[in-house]
């Protein structure tokens, strides 16, 4: 993917220093449409006058902005709360980490990635079953109903079935409908490339895709009891390492 080199720059005016950025979003999921803005997500440092004080302000950071039509977006974590979320088995922290669409990358951001296969546990299932049922509970009452929620219900479930099985986070739905094929998914995501960000189905089978999101779901739920994931992340010491040694760097 050629990443528009507005977004490149739009990275570089966050007011901390990035371990790294990278997109996020439909982009990520490989259904983007021609209005679909770029999330960019990403870990920033803040200066030690910061993190030394008793409430600590800007552990998060949230901005939006648009240059010449194109709509961004980034949230970023300070390093040590990024580093918490990654042992909470958090998908979402865990899929923005490896996101092979990079913006801004540094040698921190290659050693936190070498660290994934201790982050990685069989529990992360419940954070994808979670954002399916959420997702599932907001579409059906959606009318008329929208493509892109659909396709995020299947995106979120397959990628967790994916990573019980392999240990690999792979968010791409069209890659994932390669490996667990379902005859409709090409076709919606062709709707979704080829429309805008807030198109509608002109007609839906949603029995069809009821019955198919209860068996994703059962198939999640068999992956994670059978899974060799171990139970928690053995990261814990490594990531303590690391974050010292950034907060040295960047004091």
């Amino acid at each position: 993917m050629n990443i528009d080199p507005r977004v490149a720059h739009y990275a570089q005016t966050h007011p901390f220093p990035l371990l790294f950025a990278t997109i996020s979003g439909a982009h990520l999921y490989g259904f983007p449409s021609a209005d679909s803005d770029y999330d960019l997500r990403g870990i920033h440092v803040l200066p030690l006058s910061h993190v030394l004080k008793m409430s600590v302000a800007q552990e998060t950071v949230e901005r939006t902005s648009v240059e010449n039509g194109l709509e961004m977006d980034i949230v970023s974590h300070d390093v040590k709360k990024f580093f918490g979320l990654l042992l909470k088995n958090n998908g979402y922290v865990l899929e923005q980490l490896v996101s092979p669409l990079i913006v801004r990358t540094s040698p921190e951001h290659e050693e936190l990635l070498s660290l994934v296969p201790k982050i990685v546990t069989k529990f992360h299932g419940h954070h994808y079953l979670g954002f399916a049922e959420s997702q599932w509970r907001l579409f059906m009452r959606e009318n008329p109903p929208r493509i892109k929620p659909l396709l995020y219900i299947y995106r979120v479930l397959l990628t967790g079935i994916h990573l019980m099985k392999t240990g690999q986070v792979q968010a791409n739905l069209s890659e994932l409908a390669r490996l667990y094929p379902l005859p409709f998914i090409d076709e919606m995501i062709s709707l979704k490339r080829e429309g805008n960000e807030k198109g509608y189905f002109t007609e839906l089978n949603l029995s069809l895709h009821e019955m198919e999101y209860l068996k994703l779901r059962k198939q999640l739920e068999s992956s994670m009891a059978q899974s060799t994931l171990p139970e928690k992340p053995t990261a814990h010491d490594a990531l303590d390492d690391l974050l010292v040694r950034i907060r040295m760097k960047y004091s």
